[in-house]
């Protein structure tokens, strides 16, 4: 108990004393303007010798001190680039340090920060994505992605650059029931001066059960010179569609036109090439079983 006793009179004889040391103070930067954003993080510390008693110092070797930096009261605008004096520091010398704590010196006596003005852009987001469905089934519609694009905000010299940004891969196997899953965004490497409005995207797609479908439709012949008589056969194709059981009753003949252009017609050929021009939205995989429509010239 006596040496305990002994040994805390000693902790508090000694941090009762006064003590000069130097210490490294990172930056934090506040109120920078925010159209504004800072490009260079080289002078993002200082050397600042102080003289105080040691429980005043315990604080500085538990935690990593800082210093503020006020851009709206601290800082000179000159030149396209901010200036921080020391002076200013012994300024404001009792809010950064406390009472009993002197200031004795700064190095660097002075910080430079470059500056640039934000660029707000807005980049779609690409999939990168593998996802194979069991056999008879499909997307109903397109993927979706939310957000499809996001913003971009930092200086003009590297948020122009970025012109898209990419998901993480994706891979799905045997799909058949609806997507909803959320993926990672590729940020680019050494981003520190730009910001991005999201991190992952959410994507979603509704999958359903699909069937084939097979439709005769009327072959039509365009672009046929004034006065030029032609036969062509066969006059109807097969058109084959792959789409989900519940719209299949749904699509039509009509919904579709199948069309041959004369204008593509080269010396001494003597077919056609049959295009189709319309199918619905709510189809997918169309083919013709057709590739060529032969045809002769009556007059």
């Amino acid at each position: 108990m006596f040496l305990l006793f002994a040994f805390t009179i000693l902790i508090f004889t000694k941090l009762s004393k006064e003590y000069t040391n130097t210490l490294v103070f990172g930056i934090n930067k506040i109120n920078v303007p925010p159209e504004n954003i800072i490009l260079n993080d080289s002078n993002s510390s200082l050397k600042i010798t102080l003289k105080t008693h040691g429980f005043k110092w315990l604080k500085y070797y538990f935690s990593n001190p800082k210093i503020t930096i006020d851009f709206n009261k601290e800082v000179d605008n000159k030149k396209g680039q901010y200036i921080w004096s020391k002076s200013r520091a012994y300024l404001y010398e009792s809010s950064q340090f406390g009472d009993k704590v002197k200031l004795l010196n700064i190095e660097p006596d002075t910080l430079l920060f470059k500056y640039d003005v934000n660029l707000v852009k807005k980049v779609p987001v690409e999939l990168n994505s593998s996802i194979k469905f069991t056999q008879g089934f499909d997307m109903d519609d397109d993927y979706k992605l939310t957000p499809d694009s996001i913003e971009v905000i930092g200086p003009h010299a590297l948020a122009s650059k970025i012109t898209h940004i990419k998901t993480e891969e994706f891979v799905l196997n045997d799909v058949k029931t609806n997507i909803s899953e959320k993926i990672k965004l590729i940020l680019p490497q050494d981003n520190n001066n730009l910001i991005f409005s999201n991190q992952s995207v959410l994507l979603s797609a509704n999958v359903k059960k699909f069937t084939e479908g097979t439709l005769k439709i009327p072959v039509t012949l365009v672009n046929v010179p004034e006065g030029l008589s032609l036969k062509y056969f066969p006059r109807m194709v097969n058109v084959t569609y792959y789409t989900s059981l519940d719209r299949f009753n749904s699509v039509k003949s009509n919904d579709f036109i199948v069309s041959c252009d004369y204008s593509m017609v080269q010396d001494n050929q003597s077919f056609l090439i049959p295009q189709i021009k319309k199918s619905p939205k709510r189809v997918k995989h169309v083919k013709l079983s057709q590739k060529r429509i032969e045809f002769i010239i009556l007059k």
